[in-house]
């Protein structure tokens, strides 16, 4: 065993002359723990966070998105999309068109965005799990032009999910300046039936916003006839996103763009992420608060040892292994303190997980989750235990060299 380390694990273990460096060495070993757990906890809060989040968004958004580069719109028969269409790893292909539209209904009226999709559009999402009402997700029936609206908007046109007077739908006409002394002149306009269902994802930029309706309706409202917004796209099972989203890009070329689940709603989590790393920072801070316990629990050792040292020395130790046993026992906190709170963190979240010790209210269903969600993810796991022995190591450094210099010297 090396001679250092020997010396400095018999230090951290054994009884001092002073007590008190006892009971310090101990605080210092809570003070990195409770801050080490602090970080799992937190950080993995805002995983849960965002896993949730993404949860959410499942529902409604599809596992591809592919979008114009340049402009709104494209050919649906391009025939970069033609080739795509016939791709093997693709398991459901579905045809947008996106615009915004006027909403119109007993005196009441909303700007919304419009989304026709293809009849396949159960396929691609998830979107069976989000509906509210009695009836059922239905586009078209003979002439009959569906619409399935967000819950918000609903309330804002104070309507029922079974409402049975048909939605007035206006969009300008292509090309046509507003007609001022009579508008509804230079407007198209459609009707939309209820399928006496609406659709919840419990995020108003949704929910406050979106009526989906069939794909035909959409391009007769915008007179956009042969054209899609986006293609949304569905991989077959166990066909990797990413390498397939590098495999799509590398095909369409620079004219399209293609987007995951996570670039589609790129601004809600990157400011999840930007929150995520400023707790990160401001915990980090907290921790080199904490190592600075291992400095004077350090300093008390060193003066208890004095004697020690000189001790060590004539038995042929030299300065620089001298130096080594105050050094090691200072790491030795740091990497108890790191395990200790890693595995008290990675227990309350576990605990978290599975009893919700810390809910947002009393009343059940107040909220989307009832408890704080928790996620554990690896990658901060190793984040934390990396970022705990660097700040211990670089906070005990100096001062111990230093301390320990002048011991060895006197």
């Amino acid at each position: 065993m090396n001679f250092p380390f020997y010396i400095a694990k018999r230090y951290l273990l054994s009884k001092k002359s002073h007590h008190a460096i006892n009971i310090i060495s101990g605080v210092s070993v809570c003070g990195v723990a409770i801050a080490t757990a602090a970080l799992v906890c937190i950080l993995s809060v805002f995983n849960g966070f965002q896993d949730m989040i993404a949860g959410l968004f499942t529902s409604f958004d599809p596992e591809l998105k592919v979008m114009p580069a340049e402009g709104k719109f494209i050919p649906a028969d391009a025939t970069e999309l033609e080739q795509l269409r016939k791709s093997d790893n693709i398991g459901c292909y579905t045809e947008t068109l996106e615009e915004n539209a006027l909403l119109f209904v007993n005196n009441r009226q909303a700007m919304v965005t419009i989304k026709g999709v293809d009849d396949n559009f159960e396929e691609l999402t998830d979107i069976n799990s989000i509906l509210i009402g009695d009836g059922v997700f239905e586009l078209k029936a003979d002439v009959i032009d569906y619409g399935v609206l967000g819950c918000n908007i609903l309330m804002q046109l104070g309507l029922p999910t079974d409402f049975s007077t048909p939605i007035q739908v206006y969009a300008p006409r292509k090309g046509e300046k507003i007609n001022l002394t009579d508008p509804l002149e230079s407007l198209n306009q459609e009707e939309l039936y209820s399928p006496k269902v609406c659709f919840s994802v419990k995020q108003n930029k949704y929910d406050s916003n979106y009526v989906i309706t069939n794909i035909g309706f959409a391009r007769r409202l915008f007179e956009r006839q042969g054209y899609v917004s986006s293609v949304e796209l569905k991989l077959k099972d166990g066909v990797n996103i990413d390498s397939e989203k590098k495999k799509i890009q590398d095909a369409l070329g620079p004219k399209y763009v293609v987007l995951d689940r996570y670039q589609q709603q790129e601004d809600t989590f990157k400011i999840m992420q930007i929150e995520k790393l400023v707790s990160y920072i401001f915990l980090t801070f907290i921790l080199v608060i904490a190592c600075f316990n291992i400095i004077g629990s350090l300093s008390m050792l060193i003066i208890d040892k004095k004697d020690d040292a000189v001790t060590l020395r004539n038995l042929g130790a030299n300065d620089s292994q001298i130096r080594s046993i105050f050094m090691i026992e200072g790491r030795m906190i740091c990497v108890l303190g790191a395990i200790i709170g890693i595995v008290l963190g990675l227990s309350l979240c576990i605990a978290q997980q599975e009893f919700g010790l810390i809910r947002f209210g009393q009343s059940e269903g107040s909220y989307i989750v009832n408890a704080y969600p928790v996620s554990v993810h690896a990658t901060d796991i190793l984040l934390i235990f990396v970022t705990v022995i660097v700040v211990g190591f670089l906070s005990v450094w100096y001062p111990v060299r230093r301390l320990s210099r002048k011991v060895v010297k006197n």
